[in-house]
């Protein structure tokens, strides 16, 4: 009799092709176990599709969760051979499918592919008993057809090299009969033929050989020694064959499995029946099972896993108290009823330590494979990822999944994510598993500096020393590493007639702005530059920042005297003036300009005397520089007076010069004849050449009559053209003003035209408007410690032009008073403040 055998081989075939048209991105390959080492399986970068210049380039590699180490790829030519020793049995038992699956992974773009090698069986296993040797002992009364069951053999081979026939040497009293395949769980029965009588022969030799299918045939022999046993007739019966149980798993030791029962038909010791388990079961059995002896009850006493056992197949014996004792067999099969016992396991493979924020939908993060050695229900395994994760798993075959990007990445939110997952199997209660990934998130250049503010005001006092630090620009960028590394560096640009860098550099590490000059306010009142940040990813990100240097000015150029009429020797001034005149009368107008702006441009007017002690009738006005009498004059004041005016700045410290005019007093009858060599510095009286003087003064008032009339009517339509705000378009912010006085110290300052949106402009007032940045007032030495130290300068300009209002950017600044001193108050900021 033979066990069931497998498809054959071209049904096996067409099943495989099956398969292959249903998974296309699958390979099935079969080789022979025990091959040698080197053994040809496949051409698997062939049959991928794979060009085998691209194996190492793209990190060809297969992984496997069972044995890595048995199969390997030649990444010269693509074919997959054996690597070490297959031992089919050792790999998978006695299942009737053994397969090794392998996972092809490839980069750039990244594949995986599944393969499956099947395992094929070879005959290397020969039939094994449980013991080689067995005794039986049988009663000279027993009846012929008497049956004695014993153990089969096994083979730890599959299929035709598993199917057993059985043979017994040739004897005219016992015979040997085999189950069919539908009586499997009945034993090989020793079948009494001859009616045996000791007298004759008390023991008999006999061997079962039993022979595989196998190429070629491998054999095993169980030896049996029968004993002829005298008197007792009747051997005990069991109601049935089989008894059949059902047991759950993890049962409690105690726990009844089955009662069995068998009669004897015998009388007195002979009818006494003692159950045991049959000599030739496993040790494991015995552990794990106890029969009573007298009750015939089978109880658990060991651990009853469904995962390492599935079926028990037990041999029980029945033996009378007879003489000789007598003997009854049966066979008990327990099947263990599996429950939740099991969580899933997770197995993560990580492909890579990061993934760019830029990476694209889709990409694979990592492997997961899930396995559950439960059975039914309690082994579907669902498996989820924790919630708010660009991630999602992707099943690719059976209980193998992949991560996934899912949306987009971006570092700057969040630069790693701990993504866990979480396998829950179906049974009741549910089981789950849960395993952690960390996704690192790599930087990518996608942030470009950024400045605090667009635009900064710095203010630099003039003569500065050269290299001197003026401000420093600072820019943050979100990225990382290199990404996030700044250099900073200006934007040249011509400044006049010279380059930008040759005023100002800027460090490319620390931002700090030098001024590789001393700078001059006369000849650069604003320095307007823009120095770019840079960062130093691939491709760079920048940015610029505009800087507007603001040089104060510093008393640092003496007040200059304009040309007089007439000049003498030494430089002195000559005047005629008649002794007729009354006291106030003009003798003459001493002009004078300052390079400087504002405070240290404001110039006043002192006249000394020459002659020791004595009070001069000429005095000088401490603004306008008009040189005028005192009193009027007599006898007895000198004919020739030498006036010193000294004309000083207010700068501190103060910086002056002087004018010598020498005073002639003269005759009435003299004035013509002294006036006219004091304008011509001849002795010439012609009266033609003082109508011509007269008509070219008139000339020269009319011209610059028209000229003022233009500039207003200029201004007016300009200031009338922009919006209501007020602003006057684009431009460098100037200090604007304008005296009501009308005796405005000439400075060299450049001016822009200022507007109101309030209404038409306002002659009378200074605006300042610096754009400085909140809290660059301290720690930057540019920046000269803030808007206030600038109100000082402001409020001096002002004064100097006799404004009376200066808007600030903290409020309107107001000139109360010039009588007792100068007060003022800054609507909303206190005097203290100041």
């Amino acid at each position: 009799m033979k066990y069931c055998q497998g498809p054959p081989p071209l049904l096996l075939s067409l099943l495989l092709l099956t398969t292959w048209q249903a998974w296309s991105r699958q390979l099935h390959y079969s080789v022979r176990e025990e091959a040698k080492h080197g053994t040809f399986v496949g051409r698997i970068a062939q049959d991928l599709g794979l060009e085998l210049a691209e194996l190492v380039p793209r990190l060809f590699r297969v992984a496997s969760k069972d044995r890595g180490d048995l199969l390997e790829v030649n990444l010269q030519n693509g074919i997959l051979f054996v690597n070490s020793r297959i031992d089919r049995e050792e790999l998978c038992g006695q299942s009737a499918e053994c397969s090794i699956h392998l996972e092809v992974i490839v980069d750039r773009p990244l594949q995986v592919f599944h393969v499956e090698v099947e395992v094929r069986d070879i005959n290397d296993n020969p039939p094994a008993f449980p013991a080689p040797q067995k005794n039986l002992f049988i009663s000279e009364t027993r009846a012929l057809d008497s049956r004695f069951p014993l153990e089969g053999a096994s083979d730890a081979d599959v299929g035709t090299n598993a199917l057993l026939t059985y043979r017994l040497n040739p004897s005219e009293y016992f015979s040997l009969e085999v189950p069919t395949t539908d009586e499997q769980v009945k034993p090989l029965e020793l079948v009494l033929k001859k009616s045996l009588d000791r007298e004759l022969a008390s023991e008999f030799p006999l061997v079962v050989k039993a022979t595989d299918e196998g190429k070629p045939e491998l054999t095993g022999t169980l030896e049996l020694h029968i004993t002829v046993l005298d008197v007792n007739d009747n051997a005990p019966v069991f109601d049935k064959a089989v008894y059949q149980a059902k047991l759950v798993e993890h049962a409690r030791n105690g726990s009844l499995v089955i009662r069995l029962n068998a009669s004897d038909l015998d009388e007195g010791s002979n009818s006494q029946i003692l159950y045991s388990f049959a000599a030739d079961v496993s040790s494991k059995t015995e552990a794990t099972f106890h029969i009573d002896p007298v009750s015939g009850e089978i109880k658990v006493s060991g651990k009853i896993d469904f995962e390492e056992t599935k079926l028990w197949k037990i041999q029980v014996e029945a033996v009378d108290k007879g003489s000789p004792p007598m003997f009854g067999h049966c066979t008990v099969l327990i099947e263990v009823l599996d429950i939740n016992d099991n969580a899933p396991e997770l197995v993560v493979t990580t492909l890579s330590l990061s993934v760019r924020e830029d990476a694209p939908l889709g990409t694979v993060i990592a492997l997961i494979s899930v396995t559950d050695p439960d059975s039914t229900v309690n082994r579907q395994v669902t498996c989820s990822l924790t919630s708010h994760v660009p991630f999602k798993l992707v099943s690719t075959f059976k209980n193998y999944y992949s991560l996934v990007l899912d949306s987009a990445l971006d570092r700057e939110t969040k630069a790693e994510y701990k993504v866990v997952v979480t396998a829950r199997d179906g049974g009741s209660p549910s089981l789950w598993a849960s395993a952690s990934v960390s996704v690192e998130v790599a930087d990518v250049n996608d942030n470009a500096p950024v400045f605090a503010q667009p635009e900064y005001t710095v203010f630099v006092k003039e003569n500065n020393p050269p290299g001197a630090h003026i401000f420093t620009v600072s820019a943050v960028d979100a990225d990382a590493q290199e990404n996030a590394l700044v250099s900073y560096s200006l934007v040249e640009r011509r400044v006049g007639e010279r380059a930008l860098s040759s005023y100002v550099s800027v460090h490319a590490e620390s931002g700090k702005v030098y001024a590789l000059q001393p700078l001059d306010h006369e000849e650069l009142e604003l320095l307007q530059f823009q120095v770019s940040a840079r960062d130093a990813g691939v491709p760079a990100l920048g940015s610029n920042v505009t800087l507007q240097v603001f040089v104060l000015d510093e008393n640092d150029n003496v007040p200059e005297l304009l040309p007089l009429r007439v000049v003498g020797a030494g430089g002195a001034v000559r005047e005629p003036v008649p002794r007729s005149v009354s006291s106030g009368h003009v003798v003459l107008k001493v002009r004078a300009v300052d390079a400087d702006s504002g405070y240290n441009a404001w110039l006043s007017y002192e006249l000394q005397s020459w002659a020791g002690g004595e009070r001069s009738p000429f005095s000088v006005g401490l603004y306008t520089g008009e040189i005028s009498t005192t009193r009027a004059l007599d006898d007895a004041d000198a004919p020739r007076q030498r006036l010193l005016v000294l004309v000083r700045d207010h700068g501190e410290p103060a910086l002056t010069a002087t004018a010598t005019v020498l005073v002639s007093l003269v005759e009435s009858n003299q004035e013509p004849k002294a006036s006219s060599r004091a304008l011509e510095g001849t002795a010439s009286s012609d009266p033609s050449l003082v109508d011509v003087n007269m008509y070219l003064i008139i000339a020269i008032c009319s011209v610059s009559s028209l000229l003022v009339l233009t500039l207003v009517l200029y201004t007016a339509l300009r200031c009338s053209a922009l919006p209501i705000e007020g602003a006057c378009g684009p431009g460098k912010p100037m200090l604007v003003c304008s005296s009501a006085l009308g005796s405005w110290s000439y400075s060299q300052q450049r001016r822009q035209k200022t507007c109101s949106g309030e209404g038409r402009s306002n002659t009378d007032l200074m605006a300042f408007s610096p754009n400085v940045p909140p809290g660059s007032g301290s720690g930057d030495s540019g920046v000269q410690n803030g808007i206030f130290e600038n109100v000082s300068t402001v409020i001096l300009e002002c004064i100097s032009s006799k404004c009376a209002n200066v808007f600030l950017p903290v409020g309107k600044l107001s000139l109360l008073g010039r009588s007792e001193g100068l007060h003022w108050e800054i609507q909303g900021i206190s005097k203290d403040q100041i």
